[in-house]
């Protein structure tokens, strides 16, 4: 069976599978990445370490450390939680890097963790940014770090993969943060969400690294969990710049010695040319445009030209963050501020990536020229882009920000506005003291879009029906009527309100209360031993797993969807509870009972999920239908036996 990119990089990491199984998207998996980093979290990891019964890690090689998120952040308090983890690195034996020496994305590319074919993990939502290397980058929960601390491991579900090909170059002055952004607002009804990207076509070629960073990091607001980009000359090239910064310091690195790219350029890992993609999604680089994305939404983007004629006043601009804290990043901006000051009402803030790109910038005279213009400087790391240090946003200000997020209060205060784009643009805004396209682009910056989405869904290939093998104590059917809940993106606020998410309610309160937002009449509809079917992306928004474990409180068999918020879904089965993709059901009901105002219904169909089988059988006035699911392998069934992910670590470390 051939393979994507990504199966490929997921089977050489995945542990325990039967012989000659090939991954493929929907595998449930035991992954033992390369490595894990965690940041100002690894405070918050340390004790879930802890609470496995963990003593030592196993396998200090594997996690990295990096202090980046509050790094201007002098409080007694905070020094002693980084005291902290620098403490448990030392004890472990744990590459650590302090604050200052950068955002851990930037580093553990600079430091060689990541290579081409790896798959590396962070307790990060960006660590989508490897994937300008050739390798699987994708965030994990806190819970993960602490498994792969204690064990080496974690589970993951390859999620659907989407090819996104790209054609033709970029003009003189556009970047690979024009490129996201564009694909963010042309590509904006969710064709990425909870999947994973993989870039191709001769476009790629003609993308430097750097825009493959900034590229693959975005990936993140676009909604995938990774964004892949092939190993090719472009990568081979900048590892080899790498090789020869690191042979400069004694000792060298061994996981980036040069023999290692004698490998990688040896054998390098491809997707086989007749693999699958559930989408092909298509764009003309030739066409892309200086567009920024705003206010205080990714997926509203429009071009520079149409927003400069409007004169937007901005009283902040960010040139940071790990999409573009780089060193083209800082040149552009500075061949824009060169003999030009800022705004008097404006102030412009920059924030390197990584120490060693700052060094990079002062040495190339970036930096002299954006401090000669009126900048100012903090500490290499994270801050504004968070929220966290000096010059967050207040009541009414508006920022043009060179980072990557702009939700509301994400840089400050609720109030403020946020718009996103590409360093030179950020630089001509903070000197004219409005939104302004770059010098540079002159009248050549069109307002007129010429690009149209170009989508190619491809139905997978049907695999002849199998039986699955089940663990001793796994369900081999669950029966009960489907209570259908029509909704598209139903979030966790409708599931487990805010108000109760922060109250430690034992599992009846938890139970009385799903669902309660989304529909007041739920509770009375609901019966113990539903299965639940939501619509598409069901579970989205806010991370927090009472979402999961109050449905399953309440008594609910099984949550099917059509898709589900990978989040979601996650806490779902770290909690021992099922949720099954099952799209053609939800197409089904959908066309059985058609637009009504019930927000719950309670269907009449009864059903039957078949685990061994992969097969939801339906039972209608209208006759029996049967409807097909990804299996569920030993992974899935082993978390849903033990009673959720800290039952199996438990057990094996017993």
């Amino acid at each position: 069976m051939s393979q994507t990119l990504i199966e490929k990089i997921a089977q050489r990491y995945a542990v325990g599978q039967p012989p000659g199984h090939r991954v493929r998207a929907g595998d449930f998996l035991s992954i033992q990445p390369a490595h894990c980093m965690t940041h100002d979290n690894t405070a918050a990891v340390i004790p879930k370490f802890r609470s496995m019964g963990a003593t030592r890690i196993a396998n200090p090689r594997q996690p990295v450390f990096c202090l980046d998120h509050d790094i201007q952040n002098t409080a007694p308090e905070n020094l002693a939680t980084y005291a902290t983890i620098e403490a448990f690195a030392r004890e472990q034996g744990i590459d650590f890097y302090p604050a200052g020496r950068g955002i851990g994305h930037q580093v553990l590319i600079e430091e060689g963790y990541v290579l081409p074919g790896t798959l590396v993990v962070a307790s990060d939502s960006h660590a989508n940014m490897y994937g300008a290397i050739g390798a699987l980058g994708t965030p994990i929960v806190r819970t993960d770090a602490a498994a792969i601390w204690a064990t080496g491991r974690t589970w993951w579900q390859v999620p659907e993969i989407v090819q996104v090909y790209l054609e033709g170059r970029l003009g003189p002055g556009v970047t690979g943060k024009d490129v996201i952004i564009t694909l963010i607002g042309l590509y904006c009804r969710d064709e990425v969400l909870n999947a994973c990207i993989e870039f191709a076509g001769p476009g790629v070629a003609a993308l430097a690294m750097e825009e493959r960073m900034t590229i693959a990091n975005m990936t993140t607001e676009w909604g995938a969990l990774a964004g892949v980009f092939p190993c090719d000359e472009v990568t081979l090239a900048y590892l080899r710049t790498r090789v020869q910064v690191l042979e400069q310091r004694s000792p060298r690195p061994q996981r980036l010695a040069p023999q290692v790219l004698t490998e990688l350029a040896a054998t390098p890992l491809c997707a086989d040319p007749d693999a699958h993609y559930a989408k092909v999604l298509a764009l003309d680089l030739a066409l892309v445009r200086p567009r920024v994305a705003g206010p205080n939404e990714v997926k509203s983007t429009r071009s520079v030209a149409e927003l400069a004629a409007e004169r937007i006043r901005v009283d902040k601009a960010f040139l940071m963050s790990c999409v573009n804290g780089r060193t083209d990043d800082f040149a552009a901006a500075a061949a824009e501020l060169r003999g030009r000051q800022v705004a008097p009402h404006v102030q412009l803030f920059v924030a390197a990536a990584s120490s060693e790109v700052e060094q990079e910038a002062r040495r190339r005279g970036d930096w002299q020229v954006l401090a000669e213009a009126g900048a100012k400087f903090l500490p290499a790391g994270c801050g504004a882009c968070i929220g966290l240090g000096a010059g967050v946003l207040t009541d009414g200000e508006v920022g043009i920000s060179a980072t990557n997020r702009n939700f509301d209060g994400r840089m400050g205060s609720r109030k403020s506005q946020v718009y996103l784009a590409s360093p030179a643009v950020v630089a001509a805004s903070a000197a004219a003291g409005y939104i302004a396209a770059p010098q540079w682009a002159g009248n050549s910056v069109s307002t007129s879009d010429e690009l149209t989405p170009r989508i190619c869904s491809v139905p997978r290939p049907a695999q002849p029906a199998q039986r699955v093998e089940l663990l001793a104590g796994f369900p081999g059917v669950i029966r009960g009527e489907l209570l259908w809940v029509p909704k598209d993106n139903l979030n966790t606020d409708g599931i487990y309100g805010k108000e109760f998410t922060y109250k430690t309610l034992p599992p009846e309160e938890m139970a009385a209360v799903v669902m309660r937002n989304y529909d007041p009449e739920f509770q009375e509809l609901a019966q113990a031993g539903d299965l639940l079917v939501g619509g598409y992306n069901f579970g989205c928004g806010s991370s927090r797993e009472q979402g999961a474990t109050a449905l399953k409180f309440r008594g609910i068999g099984l949550v099917l969807a059509g898709s589900f918020s990978q989040t979601f879904s996650r806490n779902a089965f770290n909690n021992g509870f099922i949720c099954l993709e099952c799209p053609a059901l939800v197409d089904s009901l959908r066309q059985a009972f058609g637009v009504r105002n019930e927000r719950t219904l309670r269907t009449g169909w009864q059903a039957t999920v078949d685990f061994g089988a992969s097969a939801v059988s339906v039972v209608t006035a209208a006759g029996a239908q049967v409807f097909r699911y990804p299996p569920l392998g030993i992974v899935a069934q082993e978390l849903i036996v033990a009673g959720g992910f800290e039952a199996v670590l438990r057990r094996t470390l017993s």
